[in-house]
């Protein structure tokens, strides 16, 4: 049985030094995929955009800088707990956005009343989603190559 957490939180896109503006996202966790959390932002003017990464890397980022490819997370205060700043890149372009540790802790702890940490490969249902998805991605690269 598939089930979820979701929580909506106001985060800061910084745009630039001078600019930024509050936006909503959507913060989503799924036993189907109990490894990745969900961000959908809610640009003004633009379609939903939705990030997908490890829910680890989200609970490590809270507390100290992590990240090494398109989604970089790391408190802004070297207290954690405070603010914390998302990183997300695609080739040269980047956004940054910071949000309030307070509503992100919350939502990951509700993630591990879920499933907890390191529990994820428990679900019988992720290791038939997986072989599913890779059956998919050989099958797409055999008919394009």
């Amino acid at each position: 049985m598939q089930e979820s957490v979701q929580a909506e939180v106001m985060m800061s896109f910084l745009v630039s030094e001078e600019l930024s503006f509050r936006i909503p996202v959507e913060l989503r966790y799924e036993t189907c995929d109990p490894y990745a959390v969900r961000l959908t932002f809610h640009l003004p003017g633009d379609a939903p955009v939705t990030w997908a990464f490890g829910r680890e890397l989200l609970i490590d980022g809270v507390g100290r800088p992590c990240g090494d490819g398109d989604v970089r997370i790391s408190p802004v205060e070297p207290e954690p707990l405070s603010e914390v700043l998302i990183r997300l890149q695609v080739g040269s372009d980047q956004a940054l956005f910071r949000s309030s540790a307070a509503p992100l802790v919350a939502f990951l702890d509700r993630t591990d009343k879920l499933v907890p940490l390191g529990q994820e490969g428990s679900l019988a249902d992720f290791d038939a989603h997986l072989d599913e998805a890779l059956d998919r991605i050989l099958a797409e690269e055999q008919s394009a190559g």
